[in-house]
């Protein structure tokens, strides 16, 4: 039986390789889960009884762009926090943003560019949905370090002309997942320069957008609107996952040009799963309030805090801007992992996880990523046994 190629170079996703180098080994203490993204604080007290006064809604289709209330309180919000006034038109409700990543390129990336094969950038590291989507659809993926020489963000504008001629899409990611690097306002504008010169869409990913350290990450919505930039030119995907702690409601939403949307709900008529109508209320309580994220947003403030005073002063370290990941650096992260499990219990992601081979080199290999999710009192107790057993 025949299967595509396109495929065949792809590695395992980052958790099943996780599985595979520690699973069989015994931890050496306590498990102290640091790996995966998925907030443990507690979710908005107003969840539960919503989500039971709109059981009903689970016998019935639900509106699959979004309900017109849902669409209304994602447009307050993008108000409220970008200072940009898109009518409800312009979004659409996502299963996740990650469904939302992978098939908005579907929708609009072109077959070809300029007579030759289309071109998908992207950071790397980067999360890997990005790459897949890319090889779907038969695009070729640029994978553009995002290392400390360029501020863990990807240095588009290096790229040759020629390339950047073939780019139909190129992902970010701010803040920055694993690294917590946040995009100016001055690299937002010199990606939207460039999308413009070489005629490309910007995909931002921006669900890790409200956890930041000091002020809040400028958004691309605010900064194309600042500058007058084509609305086409961006599609801008937000999700409740991190923001509110719902990383089960499997909400989040994607905005974009008339044209771009157009696309976008014409593939999710046929592609999409529609969210069901009560997680759609939840939703749209979640949007329109901000008290459960502020005090989420406190929490990750003081874990950040713990981990400045656990690995300050040691070469190397970087405390993030926003997110909730430590890309710390190591010798070797896959060692690294192997070493904190069997010896502490702790587990952690090795950053080549994260990352493609470009040239022979894989910009992740010397880094671990390790997630804040946990409580406070856990949170200090894996960076602490992290630090002694690594940096001791």
């Amino acid at each position: 039986m025949a299967f595509p190629e396109r495929f065949s170079n792809l590695p395992d996703y980052a958790f099943p390789r996780l599985r595979k180098l520690l699973d069989h080994l015994p931890p050496g203490g306590a498990p102290v889960a640091m790996t995966i993204g998925e907030p443990k604080h507690a979710m908005p007290d107003f969840v539960g009884p919503i989500l039971a006064a709109n059981l009903d809604g689970f016998s019935v289709y639900p509106p699959n762009d979004g309900t017109p209330e849902l669409l209304a309180a994602i447009s307050g919000w993008t108000q409220r926090r970008y200072g940009v006034a898109l009518g409800p038109d312009r979004f659409m409700v996502l299963n996740g943003t990650r469904e939302g990543l992978f098939n908005a390129c579907i929708a609009l990336c072109p077959e070809t560019k300029n007579g030759k094969q289309p071109v998908v950038l992207m950071p790397n590291p980067f999360y890997q949905v990005y790459a897949v989507a890319a090889l779907t659809v038969g695009a070729e993926p640029v994978y553009v370090p995002a290392t400390a020489a360029t501020g863990h963000l990807p240095d588009f504008a290096g790229l040759s002309p020629d390339l950047l001629d073939r780019v139909t899409i190129a992902y970010i990611c701010s803040p920055a997942n694993p690294q917590g690097a946040v995009a100016s306002r001055d690299y937002w504008k010199t990606l939207l320069a460039l999308a413009e010169k070489h005629d490309f869409q910007i995909f931002a990913d921006e669900c890790y957008s409200e956890i930041w350290r000091n002020s809040p990450p400028p958004g691309i919505l605010e900064v194309a609107a600042e500058v007058g930039a084509d609305p086409e030119r961006v599609v801008a995907f937000h999700s409740l996952s991190k923001r509110s702690n719902l990383p089960g409601l499997r909400s989040g939403f994607a905005a974009a040009g008339p044209q771009s949307m157009e696309r976008l709900r014409k593939l999710r008529a046929f592609a999409g799963a529609p969210l069901p109508l009560p997680l759609q209320r939840v939703a749209e309580a979640a949007w329109s309030d901000e008290a459960h994220v502020a005090a989420s947003r406190a929490l990750y403030q003081e874990k950040f805090a713990l981990a400045d005073s656990i690995f300050g002063g040691m070469q190397g370290y970087q405390s993030p801007e926003g997110g909730f990941f430590l890309w710390l650096p190591v010798e070797d992260g896959e060692a690294a992992a192997l070493k904190l499990w069997t010896e502490t219990g702790v587990r952690v992601l090795p950053g080549a996880y994260l990352s493609r081979d470009v040239g022979g080199q894989n910009p992740g290999k010397p880094y671990i990523r390790v997630a804040l999710v946990a409580p406070k009192d856990e949170t200090e107790r894996g960076l602490t046994k992290l630090r002694d057993c690594i940096y001791g």
